[in-house]
C-alpha cells in the first residue's frame, strides 16, 4: 500500500545569516494539502538522535554523515550530493514497511504533521476528537491543557487560518464603497481577531505544559527538545505581533470612517449654509446646487474623469506601483545573489592568495638553503685551494 504522504526535497537555499548555513525545503504532500517545512542540518542530527532514542532502533537508511572537510555553504555539489541523502533518509523512514519509526512523535514533530496523517492503523480518533473540542469550543473541559506536541501544531494551524481570513476581510473592507459592506467586513474581521486571540493565549498555555511535562519526565525521551520549544515560542510571537498589527489596522479604518463621516457631516452644513445665502441674495431664488466630485489637485489625467473613472485610475496606478516594487525586488534579489557570490569568489581567492603565500614561503627558504650551500662550498674549495698553496710552499722550502 502506498504511503499516504509524500516527502521531497527539492531545492535548498542558503540563509541570510551571519555565517550563512544551507536550509533543505521539505515538501510534504498529504491527500488534501501539502506544505513545505524549512529545516538545517543540525535540525536532521538532532531528529535522528530523538528518532533513535524513542524506538531504539536505527532508521533504514542512515542519516549521511558530517563533513569536515567540505562545506555545503561554498561546494555546490556537496550540497546537491547531502540534499539527496536527506532526500532518501526521510523516504526510506516513509516507506518503510515497518511503521515504529513514522508513529513516533519525533516524526510528526519534525515534519509539523497532522494527527490524521500519522494515527495508527487501529483507528484510533482520540486525538482527532480533541482537535475537533479544542478548535471548536476553546474554553471547554477538552482543551484544558494541550499537551500532544501534534494537536499542538494542528491549533496553531488553525489559529493561522484565523489570522489570514481577518486579513482578507480587512482588505476586503478597504475595497468596499458601500458603508454597511465596510462595517460587515469589519465585523467579521473583529471576530476573527477575536478568536485568534483567544487560541493564541490557549497555545501558550499549552506550550507551557509541554515544557513543564518535559521538565519533570526529563527520565523519559520527550517529544520536544529545547530547540523545537524555542521555534514554537518564536512562532506564538509572531503570531501575537501579526494580530496585534491586524488589531491596529482595523481600528485605525474604523477611525479613519469617523472622521470621514464627520468632515462629510461639516461639508454638507457649510453647503446648506452656502445655499442659504445664495438663495438670500437672489431673492428667495433658490440656485441649483452642483453635483459631483470635490476637486482637489487635479492633474490632466483626472480632470476629464468622474468619480469611477478617478477609482479606476487610481486601482491602474496602484497595479503599476505593484510592479514596478515587484521589479525593484527582482533586481534586489539578484544584487544579493551577486553579492553572496562575489563573496564566495572572495573566499575562494583569499584561500589561493594563502597558499601562494605558503608556496612563497618555502621557495624563499629553498633559495636561502641553496645560497648557504654554495657559499659553504666555495669556502671549502677556497680553503682547499690556500691549503695546496702552504704545501707546495713548505715543499720547496724543504
Amino acid at each position: 500500500m502506498a504511503p499516504t504522504v509524500e516527502i521531497a526535497i527539492p531545492s535548498t537555499s542558503l540563509s541570510h545569516t551571519s555565517p550563512p548555513h544551507t536550509i533543505y525545503h521539505i515538501t510534504i504532500r498529504l491527500p488534501l494539502r501539502s506544505f513545505t517545512v524549512s529545516k538545517r542540518y543540525s535540525d536532521f542530527a538532532a531528529f535522528n538522535s530523538n528518532l533513535i532514542s524513542q524506538t531504539d532502533t536505527q532508521p533504514p537508511v542512515p542519516l549521511p554523515s558530517k563533513s569536515w572537510i567540505s562545506n555545503t555553504v561554498t561546494n555546490e555539489r556537496f550540497r546537491e550530493e547531502r540534499r539527496r541523502g536527506l532526500e532518501e533518509y526521510l523516504r526510506a523512514i516513509n516507506e518503510a514497511p515497518d511503521g515504529r519509526w513514522r508513529t513516533s512523535s519525533a516524526w510528526r514533530a519534525f515534519l509539523n504533521l497532522p494527527t490524521a496523517a500519522a494515527t495508527s492503523s487501529n483507528g484510533s480518533s482520540t486525538t482527532s476528537f480533541r482537535l475537533h473540542a479544542a478548535i471548536t469550543d476553546p474554553g471547554s473541559a477538552a482543551n484544558g491543557s494541550i499537551t500532544d506536541p501534534t494537536l499542538w501544531l494542528d491549533y496553531y494551524r488553525d489559529m493561522k487560518s484565523h489570522l489570514h481570513d481577518a486579513r482578507l476581510q480587512l482588505s476586503r473592507r478597504d475595497q468596499e464603497t458601500t458603508p454597511q459592506k465596510q462595517h460587515e467586513s469589519s465585523a467579521q474581521a473583529k471576530s476573527s481577531l477575536v478568536r485568534a486571540g483567544s487560541m493564541i493565549t490557549t497555545l501558550e498555555e499549552g506550550l507551557k505544559s509541554l515544557g513543564g511535562r518535559e521538565a519533570q519526565e526529563s527520565s523519559r525521551s520527550s517529544s520536544l527538545g529545547d530547540g523545537e520549544l524555542r521555534r514554537r515560542k518564536d512562532l506564538l510571537i509572531n503570531a501575537r505581533k501579526e494580530r496585534d498589527g491586524l488589531e491596529d489596522l482595523l481600528n485605525a479604518m474604523a477611525a479613519k470612517s469617523r472622521l470621514d463621516r464627520a468632515v462629510a457631516s461639516i461639508q454638507d452644513k457649510e453647503a446648506l449654509l452656502r445655499a442659504g445665502n445664495a438663495e438670500a441674495a437672489n431673492g428667495g431664488r433658490r440656485t441649483p446646487v452642483r453635483s459631483g466630485r470635490v476637486l482637489g489637485k487635479e492633474t490632466e489625467r483626472t480632470r476629464e474623469l468622474d468619480n469611477e473613472g478617478v477609482l479606476q485610475l487610481q486601482q491602474q496606478t496602484m497595479k503599476e506601483q505593484d510592479q514596478s516594487v515587484e521589479e525593484l525586488m527582482k533586481i534586489i534579489i539578484r544584487q544579493r545573489e551577486l553579492g553572496t557570490a562575489i563573496h564566495e569568489e572572495l573566499e575562494v581567492q583569499n584561500e589561493l592568495l594563502k597558499l601562494t603565500d605558503e608556496d612563497t614561503d618555502r621557495f624563499v627558504l629553498v633559495l636561502i638553503l641553496l645560497v648557504v650551500d654554495y657559499l659553504l662550498l666555495t669556502a671549502g674549495y677556497r680553503l682547499r685551494a690556500k691549503l695546496d698553496v702552504g704545501k707546495k710552499r713548505i715543499g720547496k722550502i724543504s
